[in-house]
């Protein structure tokens, strides 16, 4: 009786094990899409581009010298976007926002322009924040070309960059992407502010998380997001950080369109 119970107890830890198993691996094919997702990091591009364009195209700033990251804000604008920029203005940081569409750059055209005239790159992220590998390819069209032109006609520039919701792509999102001449851009740190109001906790997060050439995730739609950003800001700068945009993450090399970015 004793051996029965032994063997049904590792029979049923087999099972477990086999149900984790299957669960962590459904979860990776959702996520990539149900294809092998490949990224190339910001400091491949930059080592891919040649001297001549290195010391033609740099600015202020070269991450292949300087501890380099990027700030980046998804899903705005929102009515927390104008104290956010206040505070990047202040710190003098530069920041990448993807914005959406529906709700936000519709509602708030004069912050979409701020963004751009205050120095900060502006990128897409999609119309309606829907999930690109649920949509067909007249839909994943729909949704990354209208809030380019939105963008582009409250900036007089055309995004180059985009972020998928919730990092979902696939192969038709990546040919279409190229065709429409946008990279995506995914990231290495989140804070997953879409989960707490704790902006202590949030600061945490994203300070445990960042390393030279991050790109940081935030929300600055969510209460405790934006009140977090002049901690994290400060604490990173006394850690020797210096914050750039996502392009300028790569310079002098550039994303290339179809291309997946972390």
């Amino acid at each position: 009786m004793l051996s029965l119970t032994r063997k049904m107890t590792k029979t049923g830890t087999r099972l477990r094990a086999l149900a984790t198993f299957t669960a962590a691996a459904s979860l990776t094919l959702a996520l990539s899409g149900c294809t092998k997702l490949e990224t190339e990091s910001p400091s491949s591009v930059r080592n891919a581009a040649d001297t001549q364009a290195r010391s033609a195209s740099l600015g202020t700033v070269d991450c292949a010298h300087t501890k380099c990251i990027a700030l980046t804000f998804d899903a705005g604008p929102s009515e927390n976007s104008a104290r956010l920029l206040d505070i990047l203005k202040e710190k003098q940081v530069p920041a990448t926002f993807f914005l959406l569409g529906k709700r936000h750059i519709d509602t708030y055209p004069e912050l979409v322009r701020r963004m751009a005239d205050e120095g900060h790159e502006v990128a897409s992220h999609t119309w309606t924040h829907k999930i690109l590998t649920d949509a067909d390819p007249d839909e994943i069209r729909e949704e990354l070309e209208r809030p380019n032109k939105e963008i582009e006609r409250l900036t007089g520039k055309r995004p180059t960059l985009m972020r998928p919701p919730q990092g979902r792509t696939d192969d038709t999102v990546h040919d279409i992407c190229r065709e429409l001449g946008l990279a995506e851009v995914l990231w290495s740190v989140t804070a997953k502010d879409y989960k707490t109001n704790d902006s202590d906790l949030i600061t945490e997060r994203v300070l445990d998380q960042s390393s030279r050439d991050g790109i940081i995730l935030l929300h600055d739609i969510y209460d405790g997001t934006v009140p977090a950003v002049p901690g994290i800001i400060d604490a990173l700068k006394k850690r020797g950080y210096v914050f750039v945009t996502v392009p300028q993450l790569m310079a002098p090399g550039k994303a290339e369109p179809g291309k997946v970015y972390r």
